[in-house]
Order: C-alpha cells, then sequence, then structure tokens
C-alpha cells in the first residue's frame, strides 16, 4: 500500500515500542490510518495489517530499505507472470507460481510497514511503491491468463484494478488527501485470487474452470470496489 508523507511521530512517545525506534502494533495501526486518510483498520483490515508489524519489525530494525522491499517484490510478481505464460495452467509450476505470487505478496505490504516503522515515508518511496503496484496487479492478470482465464475476462479484471487505483491518484492529484474507504477489491484481495488460482489448477486440474472463476470474482468485485471508492470520493470532492 502507497505511504504518503507526514509529519513522523517520535517513536520514544509510544508506550508499545519493542526495541530501539521500532513502534509497537498499535502506534503503527494508528499511522497507517493517519497515512490513508483515517481509514479504519478494523477486522480482516487489522488483521492483514497487525501481520505485516510482525513480519517489518525485523526488517525495520535491521535497517532495510524500504525501496528494495518494494523493488523485491515486484521482481517476484514478474517472475510469477513470466513463469505462469511460460508453463501453462496446472502441474508443478503452478505451485511455483502460486507460491512467486503469494510471496511477493508479503514484500509488497511490507514495504510500507517498513517504511511507516523506520519513519521513512516520502513522496518518492509513496510514487516508487504506486508505479511497482501496478506492475504487480498487470502481472496478477498475467498468472490469470496463464492459468486459463479467457484473455478478454483477464483484462477486463487487470483493468478495473488499474482503473481503480488511478481514480483514487487522480483525486489526491485534486487535493484530497486519501478516499478514507477500504474497498472489496484492493491489492491484497487481488494478490489472494490470483494465487489461490494458481494453486487451485496445481491442486485439482480440470476439476473447475479455476482461472475462469478466478478472473469473474475478481472482476465483479473490481466492479464493485471501484464503485465503492467512486462514491466516497463523490463525497470528498
Amino acid at each position: 500500500m502507497s505511504t504518503p508523507t507526514v509529519n513522523p511521530v517520535p517513536t520514544q512517545r509510544d508506550p508499545q515500542t519493542r526495541g530501539p525506534g521500532v513502534p509497537g502494533r498499535e502506534e503503527y495501526l494508528r499511522r497507517w490510518s493517519q497515512l490513508h486518510g483515517g481509514a479504519a483498520a478494523t477486522g480482516l483490515v487489522r488483521v492483514w495489517l497487525s501481520g505485516a508489524h510482525a513480519l517489518a519489525r525485523p526488517l525495520a530494525r535491521a535497517g532495510t530499505p524500504p525501496a528494495l522491499v518494494t523493488a523485491a517484490g515486484t521482481v517476484l510478481a514478474a517472475a510469477a507472470a513470466g513463469l505462469a505464460l511460460a508453463a501453462g495452467p496446472g502441474g508443478s509450476p503452478a505451485v511455483a507460481v502460486a507460491v512467486l505470487v503469494a510471496a511477493g505478496g508479503v514484500l509488497d505490504n511490507l514495504d510500507g510497514a517498513v517504511a511507516v516503522l523506520r519513519q521513512r515515508t516520502s513522496d518518492r518511496g509513496a510514487l516508487l511503491d504506486a508505479c511497482c503496484d501496478r506492475v504487480g496487479d498487470a502481472a496478477c492478470a498475467l498468472v490469470l491468463l496463464g492459468c486459463g482465464a479467457p484473455a478478454w475476462l483477464a483484462a477486463l479484471a487487470g483493468g478495473l484494478a488499474q482503473l481503480q487505483e488511478y481514480v483514487r491518484a487522480r483525486a489526491q492529484g485534486l487535493g484530497v488527501d486519501d478516499v478514507g474507504v477500504v474497498s472489496v477489491a484492493e491489492r491484497p484481495v487481488r494478490l489472494a485470487v490470483a494465487a489461490g488460482c494458481a494453486a487451485a489448477t496445481a491442486i485439482a486440474p480440470g476439476q473447475a474452470p479455476w482461472a475462469l472463476l478466478g478472473a469473474a470474482a475478481w472482476a465483479v468485485l473490481g466492479a464493485v470496489g471501484l464503485g465503492q471508492v467512486a462514491v466516497a470520493l463523490g463525497r470528498r470532492l
């Protein structure tokens, strides 16, 4: 997720800090909400972010640059797309595709977490993260295509994801700090669909049109998510 510039909060004021300069979970969740226009970190979002915090803390303590985490996630996503297109649906390559997508998704979430924990959020990092996220979304659409989804449906699913993020970014360019809503089609959902389809084609090939179902689910969720973002922006603009 993107992490725009905010005024850093001194970590010494965080009563849940564990170790030098690394905020605790509640402080991290508070900062995440601040960075995302006051979006509530509840339910599955809280679970996802809590996991990201636990995994990002060692990286933050080690001084890992957030940009390095971003680049690594993008490389894994591109590798997954290339392998899916080259190998086709089913078989052991599909297992590798699922693992690469999942690993890339974890890193995709950790870059922002590391930036927040290290107080290294910046406009440059946010731009890099946004560009790499769009590459990752395209890679996931190609994974669905490689797993057997119709080209038009994979393109529609990928296009809806790109459009949702473009609308969000364009609104920020018009002065909206953030949408303030977490849609049903955020990147963790899209990554889960792509990884799940690849895994299903490996575990149970031929038993169901997994890629077709996955691409259709992504497209439906994408349309709903775009509507959520559009409604939220309509109220903000």
